[in-house]
């Protein structure tokens, strides 16, 4: 290593402890995030098996070899015992897997019934998305507290990677022997702590930075506008998807959970025919499908065990859900999100003759949707089946141990009545140059730039200017 006395030392080391501060900096606020997404994460990643372990009763049928019963029939069981409207139709992905059926209350809640779809039982119910999963996974981007929990989260985001740019500086060999790949000292150490957070940080920063930009798609900001720039002009459809039917003013995203891609997409409108000349698909007009969104069949529309049979027909992946028609102009809409990206589809049905209004899949996304849609699947654990989730949990895993680890030395570092932020570079500007380098960031991520100049604001307030002088 370099003598102090050396000219160019000075303003390494500068540098150095000005990317230490604002590495502090990202620590102190992102650390709990991370701990919080990693935890919640990982349980997510398991989420079908553990709904089916928790929801057993609910989700797997005791006699699977019995043939189905018409969807009429089990739809019928749920008006039965229901007050509300059905917007949703979920077949079975699963062979033993149970019928789900959403119903809107006529107090506005959605609950979700589950039908034995041999004996058209009803076995129970839950609220909309209130399964472990679903609540796992509110828990995991905080919708449960709103828009501004999710604004938290993608600020967080943003300042994760920076936690690993600036982590990465900080690591790069400088001569030294050891806190490279190998860990010094013993744990009662602060050596050992510090080793080993650069150690797991440099091999798990690659995958953390990976799930901060594929989780911000969901975000309230960066990933709504970005959202709207992907989807293009085409009706809401991705760009360069020929839209010929004449659209409606709902959206896809108001009957059913699209995919990320597919969130500004509207809904086409069925050709209502004179009610003299509809024609009913094999005699199945106008009944045998309960209510159908927020109004009853409409006057010679296909009931819903016709719609099903045209659906069937289509070849679509198994667990896909059906969204029924609202309104005299509304259609049947399927949608279906397997593990396997190429499967995902959605179709439009007129509602009337049947006809397939538009099928679209994961190869009719623009490029941009398509990247996108790949990185929220791996996100998910879904891509790759097996080795795609045990990765996330190895990783999840180095992550709670890179916040440990960071935490522990922070701890035995700390000043007593101190929070141990570390010392200003003996010239200041060093601090405002990284400052400058970060915010380039900041245009690309608002939020996470306006919580940059904050912090910035702060900092430089609280310690006179950086002393710029």
């Amino acid at each position: 290593m370099p003598s102090p006395a050396t000219p160019r030392a000075p303003d390494r080391w500068r540098f150095y402890r000005a990317v230490w501060r604002w590495h502090f900096y990202a620590g102190l606020f992102v650390l709990p995030f991370i701990v919080w997404l990693a935890l919640t994460g990982a349980v997510y990643v398991y989420q079908k098996p553990i709904d089916r372990w928790i929801h057993h009763d609910l989700k797997v049928v005791q006699n699977a070899a019995v043939p189905p019963s018409p969807a009429s029939a089990q739809l019928a069981a749920v008006n039965a015992v229901s007050h509300g409207d059905v917007f949703r139709y979920t077949t079975p992905e699963y062979a033993d897997g149970s019928i789900e059926i959403g119903v809107q209350e006529a107090d506005g809640r959605r609950q979700v019934y589950y039908v034995d779809p041999g004996t058209a039982q009803v076995l129970g119910h839950l609220p909309d998305k209130g399964t472990f999963s679903g609540v796992v996974r509110q828990l995991h981007s905080l919708d449960l507290l709103g828009d501004y929990a999710s604004a938290l989260i993608e600020i967080a985001a943003g300042w994760a990677i920076l936690l690993v740019a600036t982590g990465v500086y900080l690591w790069w060999p400088r001569g030294q022997n050891g806190g490279i790949t190998t860990v010094r000292g013993q744990p009662r150490q602060r050596l050992f702590w510090r080793d080993l957070h650069a150690v797991t940080g440099v091999w798990v920063g690659g995958v953390l930075v990976f799930l901060a930009v594929t989780g911000m798609p969901w975000s309230v900001v960066w990933g709504h506008q970005v959202n709207a720039w992907a989807n293009g002009h085409d009706y809401g459809y991705p760009t360069g998807v020929r839209v010929d039917v004449p659209m409606s003013a709902h959206r896809l995203a108001d009957t059913t959970t699209p995919a990320w891609s597919m969130e500004q997409a509207q809904l086409p409108v069925s050709a209502v025919p004179h009610v003299q000349h509809a024609a009913a698909d094999d005699g199945h007009a106008a009944h045998g499908g309960g209510p159908l969104g927020d109004l009853s069949t409409q006057p010679g529309a296909l009931g819903i065990d016709a719609a099903l049979r045209r659906f069937n027909a289509l070849g679509l992946a198994p667990g896909y859900s059906i969204a029924l028609p609202r309104g005299p102009m509304g259609v049947y809409t399927v949608s279906v999100y397997p593990e396997d990206l190429s499967r995902q589809r959605v179709v439009h049905l007129d509602q009337y003759s049947g006809r397939v209004l538009l099928d679209m899949g994961y190869a009719d996304y623009g490029a941009l949707g398509r990247g996108l849609e790949w990185g929220i699947n791996v996100h998910l654990g879904n891509e790759y089946g097996t080795v795609n989730r045990v990765v996330l949990i190895v990783a999840c895993a180095a992550i709670l141990l890179l916040c440990l680890s960071g935490a522990v030395m922070w701890w035995k570092r700390r000043p007593i009545g101190g929070i141990g932020v570390p010392p200003l570079p003996r010239h200041g500007r060093s601090v405002a140059g990284v400052f400058v380098l970060l915010c380039i960031g900041g245009v690309v991520f608002p939020l996470v730039g306006l919580s940059l100049l904050v912090v910035g604001v702060l900092d430089c307030i609280a310690t006179r200017g950086w002393r710029l002088t």
